[in-house]
């Protein structure tokens, strides 16, 4: 891994952290170069807070300093102040008191991302696209921390703020209340036999709410279920294993941890009577289906219990705990690594080799494993699907909108400027696809593609070298490249078009509108029952 000269300071706080939260082995393995870092730190924090020119504020400098030497290791490993710690527990339990919406924290605003149906935000009115700017006296521009902090509060307390609309500033009060986040926020029939189920997180509800969704569509006459894990970030281990069990027997391997501390060493077996172990299943993943979802779609494909449909998942075989520190606080670290019952590990990045921008490199050396029936599966990248659904990959392109929030900010608009009575009233035209596309490029949208960085880096490396020609042709192939990301907002308009169109139906009918939709249009769904209704083909991927 890559250390700068300016993180190679921050190192001794992690030796404090390490003595506070696992004192057995660090003590044990080299006391002396840890107590040495320690002693050489706390001498430089206090001469610096002592003599520095201008006065300092230790408590920030010391939370910088943690937070600059954890970034060296994975994006998992975290610091937690009293807090965090709060918030951490909060989404393990899946209740919390606040306003009932998600929202995403920028230096100067708070964006309403998503309004949940019925709760606070949704009842004051407002919207995704909101734009928060003040909260009670405080301007969120000259807050600090996260201003998405001060939304929270007792059940029953109310907040005032101030926010912008398509350009007109609004106010409203909320009064929190206690909101409760399922981990199965919807299940339906998809068809007579056939039963859909949504597990969008894995807090402590995830294993009970999925059973009482099997039992009560079982109940409706379900044959033949699908599991949609897609989005699904993760969670608790615990409840990745109990939903795993909920379809295979009592005592099957599901999950091992690998670490360099003993006691983390561990094999997760199911502990419980399954559900059901014959219903045929399909289990649906996207690339943001991470840790405990790929420990679940991971273990039910090593074990041909089920088949995967979808993309290939986010590969996070990384396994964290909390380590209580003092006053409050905990460390969040990465502990060890998971393996599924065929011994393969699914993580993706890197983290102890980087680029020359920093940035963790991507697993290429894929190692292959057997299935419980002897099908090929590979480690190192992921779960990989048995049966790819093109409409769910992902790439530059499609990553680079999301992450310009084009797609969101379209929908915003889209919202105002249309109107539905239901969800069976919806459908995208392919006039509104050329707005979109009309409207990336009025938002001079760019990014940059490995192909570019590679050019740019051979032109820079050997300008002295390159005559003038070749340096020309080296620019009108950048320009092509460019002119090539335009038009592969049409390559890839199925891919682009149900974002588009999941943004939306959002915005209008809430999550529930988007997963009945989902039962009649979506590309995956449509493919799971058609899979399911021919079972000869269903056994045979399986075998």
């Amino acid at each position: 891994m890559k250390a700068t000269t300016k993180k190679k300071l921050l190192v001794p706080v992690l030796a404090v952290i390490i003595l506070v939260g696992a004192s057995g082995f660090a003590v044990k393995s080299d006391f002396f170069e840890i107590a040495k870092q320690i002693e050489i730190f706390t001498t430089l924090f206090k001469e610096l807070n002592m003599n520095y020119v201008d006065d300092t504020n230790p408590a920030e400098l010391m939370d910088s300093a943690i937070k600059n030497m954890l970034g060296e290791l994975d994006p998992y490993t975290q610091f937690l102040n009293e807090q965090d710690v709060e918030a951490y527990k909060i989404n393990n339990a899946g209740e919390y008191s606040g306003i009932g919406a998600v929202v995403r924290s920028y230096e100067s605003k708070l964006l309403i991302v998503e309004p949940y149906k019925g709760y606070a935000a949704d009842k004051a009115g407002l919207k995704a696209g909101d734009e928060i700017i003040q909260i009670g006296e405080t301007k969120v521009s000259d807050f600090d921390d996260d201003a998405g902090e001060l939304l929270k509060g007792a059940s029953n307390t109310s907040v005032n703020v101030t926010y912008v609309r398509q350009g007109e500033t609004k106010t409203a009060t909320i009064t929190r209340e206690g909101v409760e986040v399922d981990a199965v926020p919807f299940y339906d029939m998809i068809d007579d036999k056939t039963g859909y189920i949504v597990l969008s997180r894995f807090n402590r509800k995830a294993s009970s709410q999925t059973k009482s969704a099997m039992q009560d569509l079982m109940g409706r006459g379900a044959e033949q279920l699908v599991l949609d894990l897609r989005g699904n970030p993760g969670g608790l281990l615990s409840e990745a294993i109990n939903v795993t069990n909920l379809f295979v027997p009592k005592g099957e391997l599901i999950v091992t941890t690998k670490s360099k501390v003993k006691k983390f060493n561990q094999e997760y077996r199911t502990r419980n009577q399954p559900e059901d172990v014959d219903i045929p299943l399909v289990v649906l993943v996207d690339g943001r289906s991470a840790s405990a979802s790929e420990i679940v779609s991971g273990g039910l494909q090593d074990l041909d219990r089920a088949v995967i449909m979808g993309a290939r998942s986010f590969g996070k075989g990384l396994v964290q705990r909390p380590l209580k520190l003092t006053y409050g606080t905990q460390l969040k670290v990465t502990i060890s690594r998971y393996y599924t019952p065929s011994g393969r590990c699914i993580q993706s990045l890197d983290y102890w080799h980087r680029d020359e921008v920093g940035n963790a490199v991507r697993n290429t050396d894929f190692k292959e494993f057997s299935t419980k029936n002897g099908r090929k599966v590979q480690d190192g990248g992921g779960v990989m699907p048995d049966v790819v659904i093109n409409s769910l990959r992902t790439n530059t392109l499609i990553d680079a909108l999301e992450q310009n929030n084009l797609v969101f900010d379209f929908a915003t608009d889209y919202y105002y400027d249309h109107s539905f009575d239901s969800v069976d009233d919806f459908a995208l035209s392919e006039a509104d696809y050329v707005a979109f596309k009309k409207y990336v490029q009025e938002q001079n949208f760019s990014f940059q593609t490995k192909t570019e960085t590679l050019l740019e880096e051979s032109i820079n490396a050997d300008e002295s070298l390159l005559g003038p020609d070749v340096q020309e042709k080296y620019k009108d192939l950048l320009l092509a490249v460019n002119r090539g990301k335009i038009s592969a907002l049409d390559t890839y308009k199925n891919e682009i078009q149900k974002n588009l169109e999941d943004e939306i139906i959002t915005r209008f009918f809430y999550r529930d509108g988007l997963y009945t939709y989902y039962l009649g249009h979506d590309d995956a769904i449509l493919a799971a029952k058609v899979l399911l209704s021919d079972r000869s083909k269903y056994t045979e991927l399986l075998r």
